[in-house]
């Protein structure tokens, strides 16, 4: 239960049910058929373990994908260095770029559950393609002879290539929409479940973590040792359990009605605005065109209140003199909602938080890039048993399962008495914290590959593309901060982009929060080739070749520790100048 003051601010928001509806959720939610759906029998954390369960085994699946793609690519594919970290992160980019396509088809017509359903499939058919490329001898470069190691032919990156993308494809359908689907079964308009939605947050990405530790331990350690068809296949079958865990808690979900597609009304905003620039904005906002009835124009969503920022998107609600005299104000290409005008505002004002979040995402992208080619060059024996290189980011998870319960039971407690806020820190504190964390994990990274250069030189391994004798465990720090950081940072940002989205934009912006991510990946790449192409000028091995004994990838992970900090010092100005939104 929040404060009195959270109360108060609720009550005058409007959010406060009224006793007489008490039976039914006051958020406009139904059940699968459209109809109202009884509080007491649905939703709330009753729903949340389908859909707990559901996000754990997908995660389960695409890591066990991801964490040891690039020991894939570079051992059976026969690729380098780079080209292997630049095909992983570009794939990687992909599987967060999709989640647009994924949102805006949740927002505008299938509504999130019939587009979790549908591209669940489509993710299934492709773990099932990328199996088969890696069991079927034809579809696979043969081994290495020596040191010789033919290349793939095209039809076999075409068959591996169709299957990865398939995944990213399906992945689109599924991450925008899941976290936001979960939120969902906490009624907005209850103080109590709305007090609940904070920890579903923590939850959920606990689940992550769940799966992606069974990713990291077992399924990496399958792949290296008993081979990657059945590394690749155990995911496919994990993935059809997620299907079968989704569907069966259709009886307790509380669905969201799609409110239209967010780009056509952010649109018509914009020609609305164009059409009448030569109209001056009324100082009194109440003459700007709303609706007059108790609930928004747009389906699923309730009421904004008027903005001061961004005037000249106002004049997309001025009503015109010949509007007045015809009474015709039905055309949304001439005239919009204040609502509508400030769904548009909020993501604009979101715009300088989500652009922060790259940098941290290029920083999250190294776990399965750079980090694993850093533990490919040291020692990863324990007596006989040798430990994969990509099984170092279970430190990661470990990490996150440990700062969940820790932040969520500890933290927040703690926090709330301090700053009487209902959830301990805002969703922009969680957030800088996050960033915080993430330049000392770059740092770690890179006082460890001094510390493995300085012992390639002393045992004059430099000109040998062999591991070093230092124990992989070195990697232990680095991955525990990142873990840390993704606590704060992620969770903070899926809180921030679902309670200040509009309501009928909410996949989308978690879209657009997934979007940093990928967009993260894509900076790692161009750095990489960057990076590459400078440092390698004159003949010079660069910072990064193949064998790192003879680079520097302490530069590249200084450079990034550079960027983080720069990043969180803007990240600081942006957050301080964010206005939340506010909602009738």
């Amino acid at each position: 239960m929040g404060t009195q003051e959270d109360d108060r601010l609720l009550l005058e928001e409007g959010l406060v049910q009224n006793e007489s509806n008490g039976l039914y959720t006051g958020d406009g939610s139904v059940d699968i058929n459209g109809k109202p759906v009884l509080k007491s029998n649905t939703g709330n954390w009753r729903a949340c373990p389908f859909i707990l369960g559901t996000e754990c085994c997908e995660r389960l699946a695409y890591y066990g994908i991801s964490t040891n793609l690039v020991t894939y690519l570079t051992k059976k594919m026969h690729e380098g260095n780079v080209s292997a970290a630049r095909n992983v992160t570009t794939w990687q980019g992909t599987c967060y770029l999709t989640p647009l396509i994924g949102a805006v088809i949740a927002d505008a017509c299938w509504g999130r559950y019939w587009t979790i359903a549908t591209f669940s499939t489509i993710y299934f058919i492709g773990m099932c393609t990328l199996s088969l490329s890696a069991t079927v001898p034809a579809f696979r470069p043969a081994e290495c002879v020596d040191s010789v190691c033919p290349s793939a032919t095209p039809a076999q990156y075409a068959i591996f290539f169709i299957g990865l993308y398939l995944i990213a494809l399906g992945t689109g359908g599924i991450k925008p929409c899941v976290s936001s689907f979960g939120a969902d079964q906490f009624d907005d308009t209850d103080p109590k479940e709305r007090a609940k939605k904070g920890s579903f947050f923590n939850w959920f990405y606990f689940s992550v973590n769940i799966g992606a530790f069974v990713s990291s331990s077992l399924i990496v350690w399958i792949q290296d040792n008993a081979g990657w068809g059945l590394g690749f296949g155990i995911p496919a079958v994990v993935m059809a359990i997620a299907i079968v865990s989704f569907f069966s808690g259709t009886p307790l979900y509380r669905f969201q009605k799609p409110g239209g597609s967010p780009i056509t009304r952010m649109c018509q905003v914009l020609v609305a605005s164009c059409r009448k620039w030569s109209l001056p904005v009324p100082e009194d906002s109440n003459l700007l065109y709303e609706t007059q009835d108790e609930f928004s124009a747009i389906e699923g969503s309730r009421k904004l209140f008027h903005t001061d920022e961004l005037k000249c998107l106002d004049k997309a609600a001025v009503i015109s003199e010949a509007e007045i005299k015809t009474g015709d104000l039905s055309n949304p290409w001439k005239v919009c909602t204040v609502t509508q005008v400030e769904e548009l505002k909020i993501l604009i004002r979101m715009f300088p938080i989500w652009a922060t979040g790259i940098v941290f995402s290029a920083v999250y992208a190294q776990m399965s890039t750079m980090f694993v080619e850093q533990g490919m060059m040291m020692d990863t024996s324990i007596g006989s048993f040798t430990i994969p290189a990509a099984s170092l980011s279970t430190f990661d998870v470990i990490s996150v399962i440990f700062w969940v319960p820790v932040y969520d039971r500890i933290l927040v407690p703690i926090a709330r008495k301090f700053t009487g806020k209902e959830r301990g820190f805002t969703e922009l504190q969680r957030m800088g914290i996050g960033l915080f964390v993430s330049v000392f994990c770059m740092a770690a990274a890179a006082v460890v590959e001094i510390k493995r250069l300085q012992l390639a030189r002393d045992l004059g391994l430099v000109d040998e593309a062999v591991a070093v004798p230092l124990n992989i465990f070195w990697q232990v720090p680095q991955y525990f901060l990142l873990g840390a950081a993704e606590v704060f940072f992620f969770i903070g940002q899926l809180e921030f982009f679902y309670d200040q989205s509009p309501d009928a934009m909410r996949s989308l912006c978690a879209a657009l929060s997934l979007l940093t991510t990928c967009l993260g990946n894509y900076l790692s790449a161009l750095i990489l080739t960057v990076v590459t192409t400078i440092t390698t000028r004159g003949g010079k091995f660069g910072w990064i070749p193949d064998n790192l004994n003879e680079g520097h990838l302490d530069y590249f992970f200084w450079l990034l520790a550079g960027l983080s900090f720069l990043n969180m010092v803007i990240y600081i100005f942006c957050a301080k100048a964010y206005r939340s939104k506010k909602a009738t």
